[in-house]
């Protein structure tokens, strides 16, 4: 069982930054794939970027140059670098973590981008 506990969540300016932290538990965070979703009300839930044990990372078209992922294995955590935020950047954002073919999700933290 891996659980993960999500913050970072704000109410930001449009231009402005955030970033969003995903602490794992488990001792072989190492070897997990982690994803960043959102949902925005009303809309699908959407993979935002992801990132590989290796450290390969991948971003959905409306966030690339904006959004950066990161892992710090020694702290089990992952980081979402969210800069020149919009106002539809807005939504939950949830971590994932992929490990031996199972799924787990943190509890989500609200990002509202608004003046």
């Amino acid at each position: 069982q891996v659980q993960l506990v999500e913050s970072g969540g704000a109410l930001v300016q449009p231009g402005g930054s955030l970033r969003l932290s995903c602490a794992a538990s488990g001792t072989m965070f190492g070897t997990y794939g982690m994803d960043y979703y959102r949902q925005a009300p009303g809309k699908q839930r959407e993979l935002v970027a992801s990132i590989s044990a290796i450290g390969y990372t991948n971003y959905v078209d409306s966030v690339k140059g904006r959004f950066t992922i990161s892992r710090d294995n020694a702290k089990n955590t992952v980081y979402l670098q969210m800069n020149s935020l919009k106002p539809e950047d807005t939504a939950v954002y949830y971590c994932k973590a992929r490990y031996r073919g199972r799924e787990y999700w943190g509890q989500g933290t609200q990002v509202t981008v608004s003046s």
